[in-house]
């Protein structure tokens, strides 16, 4: 039976039914226990599974790595949360050097089955330290998986999947998904990992998007189908193992890409994509593909400066008219939702941070 849930509460139904089916299951993470349960995902798990297997962490990002890695070699299948994707950059010794290479290094006989949950996405004056998207970095790595749910169905159910897979797994949740709403079935499911989904098919062009830019590809193709042009959506999900086939088909079909990604321009995935796409659909282009992204550049605090950094629908909008050879309106608006806040996505985001 489905039910409509937050993306937040989904993610905590994923955990919740994953630590109650499998007592080896445990989290650990900076505010899990706190009140306000790391955006609401992990409220009320200390209460109910207690202490031993839901674990506030000190700021030892390194060292608390090392401990939940040593767990899952020896059994356990720890959930590893971080509040920001940059505090993890503490602990790249331990997922690159060891948790990554585990399997490789002793011929398959050893395993590291760690989910590692990042929260990433803008919002109250961040900046550059605590608002980074690092999908591309994990995603370059062999050995990690990584996934980029987007909607609450696909949270609940790639979450559960990422934490019985016998791999280290990151999963990356944008903090303006929080709010989103949408079906999810009450029992356990999953979700296959390395699967992208068409949201919108498309006879015109092909958006390919991640993260919460899978929203604002999906308001796009919504503005430009009144101008009479069906470019379609697809929703990623999986950055590692990427599901190049997918978005080959849907591009030998449309003959244009646009690929839409909160990460930076250069060497980044957008960038993966579209080269992906140049060897083995080139015949089939009949425009250059472009990337939606951010800019080669630090995160800005202000909210003015904020609402200029991030791509929004009218830019993945613009990109699919020059492919056709359209017009578009030259600038971007004073903000991307009238009404909304500089610093707020959409009506349906919930605050505080």
């Amino acid at each position: 039976m489905s039910r409509i849930l937050s993306y937040a509460a989904a993610v905590r139904e994923a955990i919740d039914q994953s630590m109650a089916r499998d007592p080896r299951v445990y989290v650990m993470g900076l505010g899990v226990t706190d009140p306000k349960g790391t955006f609401g995902t992990t409220l009320g798990l200390v209460e109910r599974y207690g202490p031993r297997r839901v674990l506030d962490m000190p700021n030892a990002e390194n060292a608390m790595t090392g401990i939940a890695i040593g767990s899952a070699l020896v059994g356990m299948r720890p959930i590893m949360t971080h509040q920001r994707a940059d505090f993890v950059l503490l602990a790249l010794d331990q997922l690159i050097n060891n948790a990554a290479k585990w399997h490789f290094m002793f011929g398959g006989r050893m395993r590291a089955p760690l989910v590692v949950r990042l929260v990433i996405g803008r919002g109250w004056g961040q900046g550059p330290q605590h608002s980074q998207s690092l999908q591309a970095l994990f995603a370059h790595v062999p050995g990690l998986k990584v996934v980029m749910p987007t909607t609450p169905h696909d949270a609940k159910g790639m979450l559960v999947a990422a934490i019985e897979d016998d791999n280290t797994v990151i999963v990356l949740e944008d903090r303006w998904l929080h709010g989103v709403e949408g079906h999810v079935p009450e029992d356990l499911y999953r979700v296959p990992l390395g699967t992208a989904a068409t949201l919108r098919p498309g006879r015109d062009a092909t958006i390919v998007a991640t993260g919460y830019l899978t929203l604002e590809a999906q308001a796009a193709a919504a503005e430009l189908a009144t101008e009479g042009i069906e470019a379609g959506v697809i929703d990623v999900r999986t950055l590692k193992p990427f599901d190049a086939e997918h978005v080959l088909a849907a591009v030998r079909e449309t003959g244009r890409l646009v690929v839409a990604d909160a990460g930076w321009r250069s060497l980044g995935f957008a960038a993966e994509v579209v080269a992906r796409v140049a060897e083995d659909a080139h015949a089939h282009l009949k425009a250059a593909p472009r990337r939606v992204t951010c800019p080669d550049a630090p995160t800005p605090t202000t909210p003015a400066l904020a609402n200029a950094y991030y791509p929004r629908a009218d830019e993945i909008a613009a990109a699919v008219r020059t492919q056709l050879g359209r017009r578009t309106a030259r600038g971007r608006p004073a903000t991307a939702r009238p009404g909304v806040p500089l610093d707020l996505p959409d009506p349906h985001f919930r605050g505080p941070f």
